[in-house]
C-alpha cells in the first residue's frame, strides 16, 4: 500500500494565533496535494522571545486552543495529523510536558508521546537547557494506523537509538524537530538516515527552519527518508512542505533482502 505523506516546515513566531493560522494554511495545502498523513514540527505553536514563553501557553491535557486546532484540522481536511509538540501542564507551574499528539482523520486523538530526552547544549554564544522549562516523559509510544505502525519521538530523542529499539518493529517514525544550526549542520542528516537504516522504517522529520522573533535561527532541512536510508525529500529553509510516498511493499522488500531486524542478537 502506498500513501502520500507531508512533512511541514515552519518558522514559528512569538504569537500562538499567528502560528496556528500558518499551520492551518500549510495543512490545507498538504491535504489539497493529496497527503493523507501530515506532520507538524516541534514547537509549531510558538517559538517565543524567552524560554518561558511556551510555559505560559500550556494547556490541560485534552483541552485548549492548540489541541482543539489540531483535532479540528484533522477532521476538516480528513487527514491523520501529528502535532509536533503541544505544551501540556504539569504540577510544577514553571514546567510543561512537551507532548507530540497524533489525531486520526475524524479528529480523534489516538496517541500522545511526552518528550523523554531533554536537550542541553553549550555552543558558546548559543546555550540551551530544556530541563529548566520541561519535565521529561517516561514512556515510549508506537500505535497502529492504516499506514502501518507509527513510532513517536521528538527532536533530541533521535540521538538515542535505544528508544526506538524498545518499541520493536514499526513502519514509520516521526521526529518533529527544532534543531540548532550547529548541531543540524553536523548531525541532522546522518542521524535521520541512521535511524531509518537500523530500523528499516520510514522517517518523517518536520522541522523549524529559519530566523525566529527571538533572533534564534533553526536548521530546517525537513526531511523524509526511506527504509534504505535514501532521502526522498528535503526542504532546506523557510515555510513550506515536502511530500513523499510511504510504501509498505518497500518496507517488506528491504527487510526481506537484508533481514537485520530478525538477525539481531542481544548481548
Amino acid at each position: 500500500m502506498k500513501t502520500k505523506v507531508a512533512a511541514i516546515q515552519m518558522v514559528s513566531a512569538a504569537d500562538v494565533p499567528a502560528n496556528l493560522a500558518a499551520a492551518g494554511r500549510l495543512i490545507a495545502a498538504a491535504a489539497a496535494e493529496g497527503a493523507h498523513l501530515v506532520a507538524l514540527p516541534e514547537n509549531f505553536y510558538l517559538i517565543g522571545r524567552h524560554e518561558g514563553d511556551k510555559v505560559k501557553a500550556r494547556e490541560r491535557d485534552g483541552s485548549g486552543p492548540i489541541q482543539d486546532f489540531l483535532a479540528g484540522a484533522a477532521q476538516r481536511h480528513r487527514v491523520w495529523l501529528l502535532g509536533g509538540t503541544v505544551p501540556i501542564e504539569t504540577a510544577d507551574p514553571g514546567r510543561i510536558l512537551s507532548a507530540s499528539l497524533l489525531f486520526d482523520d475524524s479528529g480523534r486523538r489516538v496517541a500522545r508521546y511526552d518528550k523523554i530526552h531533554l536537550f542541553r547544549f553549550d555552543g558558546g554564544d548559543e546555550r540551551y537547557d530544556e530541563a529548566r522549562t520541561l519535565e521529561p516523559g517516561a514512556h515510549a509510544v508506537a500505535v497502529p494506523s492504516p499506514f502501518g505502525r507509527l513510532a513517536l519521538s521528538i527532536c533530541y530523542d533521535v540521538r538515542f537509538p535505544e528508544l526506538y529499539r524498545s518499541l520493536g518493529e514499526f513502519d514509520v517514525m516521526f521526529v518533529p524537530s527544532a534543531f540548532t544550526v550547529p548541531t543540524g549542520r553536523a548531525h541532522w542528516n546522518i542521524l535521520l538516515r541512521a535511524r531509518a537504516v537500523e530500523n528499516q522504517a520510514y522517517v518523517i522529520a518536520p522541522a523549524q527552519g529559519g530566523l525566529h522573533d527571538s533572533g534564534r535561527r533553526t536548521y530546517g532541512h525537513t526531511m523524509i527518508v526511506d527504509p534504505w536510508g535514501e532521502v526522498l525529500a528535503v526542504r532546506p529553509e523557510g515555510e513550506g512542505a515536502v511530500f513523499a510516498e510511504i510504501d509498505t511493499g518497500r518496507i517488506r522488500e528491504v527487510r526481506a533482502s537484508l533481514p537485520a531486524l530478525v538477525n539481531r542478537r542481544l548481548i
